[in-house]
């Protein structure tokens, strides 16, 4: 599969006795999310590597996402997922005015995640994701409930109740493609993946989730951050695409 030597990222990998090329399509999937103010220092301590530091919005707050995604046509298979990222920027990147530039930059699209846990409930996936981008995937029990005008997610991760999610559905926008940035760590070395993103039925609410916490190593890492609260953005994408390229070291 390479080496880290490599000044260029494979072409494609295979993967449990198949070839995923380049880009890794995704042609149909529904996803909502939810957007938290959290403490910065306790986001500091979650995160694996001193190559990143979070992004501050505010005076010792960073920002927390949790997303829920019903993936329904993927190059990857047909699966359910649960991120759960912090917003960051690479150490010694300039964010420009502090907290404001950070604040147009997530409006912007032009701010990157870190992801610190993407439980999935299939094993594919979970091994591709892994292998070619660095993903913290593992398989675990996700189970959607999905209403005319609500979403809602129960996580069970390793064997406990990790959290449920409900986000309300709905929206008559249309997002145009658009570059976002994720970071991942492989082998231990920081890499930048870039994946292309559009959408139908968008919407975005101030508030409006409903998260109850569990039991667990998740649970408890969302308590550290000051969880649950009010979040201070949700959105809902009835139909999602995506393309994803390869990783490439930072």
């Amino acid at each position: 599969m390479g080496s880290l030597a490599e000044s260029e990222p494979l072409r494609s990998y295979q993967i449990q006795g198949r070839t995923v090329g380049f880009p890794v399509v995704v042609r149909h999937a529904s996803a909502g999310s939810a957007t938290y103010l959290v403490r910065s220092d306790a986001a500091r301590r979650l995160l694996p590597t001193d190559a990143f530091d979070v992004a501050e919005v505010l005076p010792g707050r960073a920002l927390c996402s949790l997303a829920i995604i019903d993936y329904k046509d993927n190059d990857l298979g047909d699966y359910n997922e649960v991120s759960i990222a912090l917003f960051v920027r690479p150490k010694g990147e300039s964010a420009g005015v502090p907290y404001l530039g950070t604040m147009i930059d997530m409006a912007r699209g032009r701010l990157g995640t870190f992801i610190l846990h993407l439980p999935v409930d299939q094993a594919f996936t979970c091994e591709a994701g892994s292998v070619i981008w660095g993903f913290p995937k593992t398989v675990q029990q996700i189970d959607f409930d999905v209403r005319s005008d609500r979403a809602t997610c129960r996580l069970v991760y390793a064997g406990q109740h990790a959290l449920t999610l409900a986000l309300p559905r709905g929206g008559d926008k249309t997002l145009p493609e658009s570059t976002l940035t994720g970071y991942t760590l492989i082998e231990g070395v920081p890499h930048t993946n870039e994946f292309r993103s559009a959408a139908e039925g968008f919407g975005v609410r101030f508030g409006g989730a409903e998260l109850e916490l569990g039991t667990g190593l998740i649970a408890d890492q969302l308590r550290s951050l000051g969880l649950p609260r009010r979040a201070i953005m949700t959105t809902w994408m009835e139909r999602m695409s995506a393309s994803f390229g390869p990783s490439r070291k930072l």
